[in-house]
């Protein structure tokens, strides 16, 4: 997962589960695109500056306790 950036009121991530944990949060989604390496790019509203500490909230919150679930489950069900 590459480092989330913020950007002149914006804030931009590559990581699917914190944005749509932003979305929940209120920030309003802006762009989203596929960058030329294939990877997927967020990109939030974000004139309060709360994206980073939404981004750490999220770390130590149940929807990332879920998020890891989904992602063992993905990987028992992919392993053959």
């Amino acid at each position: 997962m590459r480092p989330r950036m913020e950007i002149k009121n914006m804030y931009k991530t590559s990581d699917l589960s914190i944005a749509a944990y932003l979305m929940m949060k209120g920030l309003v989604l802006k762009n989203a695109y596929r960058e030329p390496t294939g990877q997927f790019m967020f990109e939030f509203e974000d004139p309060d500056q709360k994206g980073i500490a939404l981004a750490i909230e999220f770390a130590s919150s149940d929807c990332a306790v879920y998020d890891n679930h989904v992602r063992n489950l993905k990987k028992i069900l992919y392993r053959n």
